[in-house]
């Protein structure tokens, strides 16, 4: 039986709470402060996904192409991506992310893991409200990855 129109208001209200006031305070914790966090989603996607063109990326960020070109223009600059020619067709680049790029997101992530997980432990779940929280993450990403 589906929810109903009250119930999934509630609970959309209750989520958008929650995850607003939890992304503000993981997204403090980073590996350079010089970031932006659309640099840094983008270095993440091109680390997840690999290859991508800047239309693309733009798409994802839902910014405009000149917008993410000037996004990857710093982070050119600063030796995260580097841009190669399409091999399908020339006038399109492919924006590919350099190995000090991974290391950044890579330690972004280890900081807010260590972070969130300090969070948990100061709250002193027991093992099965871990449990309920892991299931809830489980559901929360089936509706973000529609």
């Amino acid at each position: 039986m589906p929810a109903s129109d009250d119930s999934l208001h509630h609970t959309a209200t209750d989520l958008r709470l929650a995850t607003f006031r939890l992304a503000r305070r993981l997204r403090c914790a980073r590996a350079t402060d010089s970031m932006s966090d659309t640099q840094l989603a983008v270095l993440a996607d091109l680390r997840m996904n690999g290859r991508r063109t800047i239309s693309t990326l733009a798409e994802r960020e839902r910014v405009t192409a000149p917008s993410m070109t000037n996004i990857v223009n710093l982070l050119e600059e600063q030796g995260f991506v580097v841009r190669t020619p399409d091999d399908d067709d020339r006038r399109r680049v492919q924006v590919d992310i350099t190995e000090a790029g991974v290391a950044i997101v890579a330690e972004t992530i280890r900081r807010r893991d260590e972070l969130l997980a300090d969070m948990l432990r100061e709250v002193d779940y027991t093992e099965a409200e871990l449990a309920t929280l892991r299931e809830a993450s489980a559901l929360m990403r089936r509706v973000v990855e529609r």
